[in-house]
């Protein structure tokens, strides 16, 4: 098979693994998780069961697949916000921040309620515990974050302490606990 064919069928294939999966996302948020069938993906997708059935085989596995994609896209917005940023606390903040403004969004989604347990999720936040180490970390090599704690301790700190954004009223009360959150790492005097 010519290259270009198969380029062309797996961008297809990827086309319509997203289209099942923002579908099934989209009749979670419309009539609720107990309400969603195979044939009711199937049919507000546009394709026949049988060609539903070719990619999952049954609806925990797509709502697994979509939070796994979701998790994904928050992993690489952290990425993308700490790229952007010059210094390590810069850096840090940025990255606290969003992942607080990810917690509070998400908060009493069901979708996301049900499916916050498993291996991906277990995977997505020893990756997130790692990379808000390794800021942490380069923080401390360049004296703005404190050194007496080790980094490790003080990632799982800032992702439980912002954890609790989820529960809060509003976005300034977010942006106030991260800048609480990062009073608990600066340098003591």
């Amino acid at each position: 098979m010519p290259r270009l064919w198969d380029e062309t069928i797996e961008a297809h294939r990827r086309e319509v693994r997203d289209a099942i999966l923002d579908t099934a996302a989209a009749v979670v948020a419309e009539r609720g998780l107990a309400s969603v069938t195979m044939s009711q993906i199937a049919a507000d997708t546009g394709i026949g069961r049988a060609t539903l059935y070719k990619y999952f085989p049954d609806v925990e596995a797509i709502l697994v697949a979509w939070h796994e994609r979701q998790i994904a896209d928050h992993l690489d917005r952290l990425t993308e916000i700490r790229d952007r940023a010059s210094s390590p606390i810069d850096q840090l903040h940025a990255v606290l921040q969003a992942y607080a403004d990810i917690s509070h969004e998400h908060h009493g989604n069901e979708l996301a309620a049900v499916l916050h347990q498993g291996p991906h999720v277990a995977r997505a936040r020893h990756r997130l515990h790692d990379f808000v180490r390794d800021l942490v970390e380069l923080g401390a090599t360049a004296g703005e974050i404190r050194d007496d704690v080790p980094p490790a301790e003080l990632a799982t700190y800032c992702i439980h302490a912002l954890a609790a954004a989820g529960g809060l009223p509003s976005k300034p009360a977010v942006r106030r606990l991260v800048v609480v959150t990062l009073s608990g790492l600066r340098q003591p005097p």
